[in-house]
């Protein structure tokens, strides 16, 4: 379910091309592997960013964490017959599941473009003690050095790191390189990245749909 990451190296222009082309062709093609009520709920997506545009932070990360918890767990065995498979936003919609990589990831992808500086969010891989399994959620820091929010798919409530006893931090990481946890806090940055396989493959598959198969 967990696997390791480096560097979101694509990430920026990936947001900007979002913003920018979800046009008609992409909807079809999503209505064409999902079907149409698949491409309505994507549609809800791009409405709800446009909605909270212009909303406060706190109500940005209460109704991104709401919208993408709402869609049921299944592991990436069962759901795509993968051990390890990290889904776009527009798969864990489509589809009406993923794993807890992929509520972060779209959790992540939503935040930052409505305009939460990338800096502040990380994903942070921790071992959710009462399951005894690896388990993603996604960090928000109001500071360098702050105690970050985490928003989950196993508590839907949004609490400061410290309040979540249930949690214990391993790493965490975003395009700006990846820490060591430290009390689920700033921790010690390890390095900067390189390339990740299985980022980029996601990367591939969600410019495929917002673009056509360019082969």
């Amino acid at each position: 379910m967990v696997a390791t990451l480096y560097c979101l190296s694509t990430f920026p222009s990936l947001i900007a091309q979002q913003a920018n082309v979800f046009t008609s062709d992409v909807y079809k093609r999503i209505s064409n592997v999902y079907g149409k009520d698949a491409s309505h709920t994507v549609a809800d997506w791009r409405q709800l960013i446009n909605e909270l545009q212009s909303e406060d932070l706190d109500e940005k990360l209460y109704s991104i964490n709401r919208f993408f918890n709402r869609f049921d767990f299944v592991d990436d065995i069962v759901h795509w017959k993968e051990k390890d498979y990290w889904a776009t936003p527009i798969e864990l919609i489509g589809t009406g599941a993923g794993d807890c990589e992929d509520y972060v990831i779209a959790k992540y992808f939503s935040l930052i473009e409505l305009g939460v500086p990338e800096n502040k969010l990380r994903l942070m891989y921790v071992t959710a003690l009462e399951l005894g399994q690896p388990h993603m959620v996604l960090a928000f820091y109001e500071t360098p050095t702050s105690i970050p929010l985490v928003l989950d798919n196993i508590s839907r409530r949004i609490l400061p790191a410290n309040k979540r006893r249930d949690l214990a931090p391993i790493y965490s990481f975003n395009g700006n390189g990846l820490w060591a946890a430290k009390a689920m806090g700033t921790g010690k940055k390890l390095r900067s990245g390189g390339p990740m396989k299985m980022w980029d493959d996601m990367v591939e598959r969600l410019d495929t749909v917002m673009n056509g198969d360019k082969k």
